[in-house]
């Protein structure tokens, strides 16, 4: 049963992602601040709140729902380091960083998905 979203093992590591970007992102060029700086804070930020929002639904198949959702900004982050790494704004061992915990991110929104297939969220 889930108390809080904030206990969830992938809500604290999808969190250390969007703080990750965020760091990441204030080394980009000025010119980039509405641009791929802003695009690539809005995924992170997405995939915490799409955890955070299911999570106080009240069915599991709401709950559900949210978690694809956020399983897509994973998927998004992703292709915008890959654009920052090639545009130079952030080198190889930082992209393959960030990209290594979205994948972790990833996988465990997967295991989340299927484990609420069936289920009813307790109160």
């Amino acid at each position: 049963m889930i108390k809080k979203f904030e206990d969830l093992t992938v809500y604290q590591k999808a969190f250390d992602v969007v703080i990750g970007i965020y760091r990441a992102t204030e080394k980009f060029p000025a010119e980039e601040k509405f641009g791929l700086t802003n695009q690539m804070r809005r995924s992170a930020v997405s995939i915490i709140s799409n955890i955070a929002e299911g999570s106080m639904r009240l069915s599991s198949l709401e709950f559900r729902q949210f978690v694809g959702i956020a399983r897509g900004s994973v998927g998004e982050l992703r292709s915008q380091v890959s654009i920052a790494r090639e545009l130079g704004f952030v080198d190889s061992e930082l992209a393959e960083n960030i990209s290594a915990k979205l994948d972790e991110v990833g996988k465990m929104l997967t295991v989340l998905v299927r484990s609420l297939k069936d289920k009813s969220l307790a109160l």
